[in-house]
């Protein structure tokens, strides 16, 4: 049994957004060694997401439409958490909807998804930097 871990460090100009990590997450996979394991991929920030899906642009701004209605922006006033003097109240309950982290099998080397799907970081209270811890475990 082995393990590996790398760390991915993004950093979004934009308040919210999606990203395609899946490159990165085959490559750290690569770099391990492993070729019958599992890998996690998780957000190491309270608002930032992990997730599966496809990479679609239609899709992401479903997300994004369907987020907002959830847990809008606007007013910030409307959260008793930024009442200390945060405003990202919503950025949290986004990241509770769309999940912390993903595992992902790994068979012959290789991420074993099924058809479309990708991983995906999800940002809803950018403009700083924040990291993805990737861990592969397997022999």
């Amino acid at each position: 049994m082995r393990s590996h871990t790398d760390h991915l460090t993004l950093e979004l100009k934009t308040r919210r957004g999606f990203v395609n990590i899946t490159p990165e997450v085959e490559r750290v996979v690569r770099e391990s060694g492993v070729s019958e394991g599992l890998v996690l991929v998780n957000a190491m920030h309270i608002t930032a997401s992990v997730f599966i899906n496809d990479d679609e642009s239609g899709l992401h701004h479903d997300y994004e439409v369907w987020l907002e209605r959830l847990a809008p922006h606007a007013p910030t006033s409307q959260y008793h958490h930024n009442r200390t003097g945060e405003d990202n109240a919503d950025a949290h309950l986004k990241r509770q909807v769309m999940g912390r982290e993903v595992v992902v099998a790994v068979t012959g080397g290789r991420l074993d998804f099924g058809p479309w799907e990708q991983v995906f970081y999800g940002e809803f209270d950018g403009r700083r930097k924040k990291r993805v811890l990737i861990k592969v475990i397997g022999e």
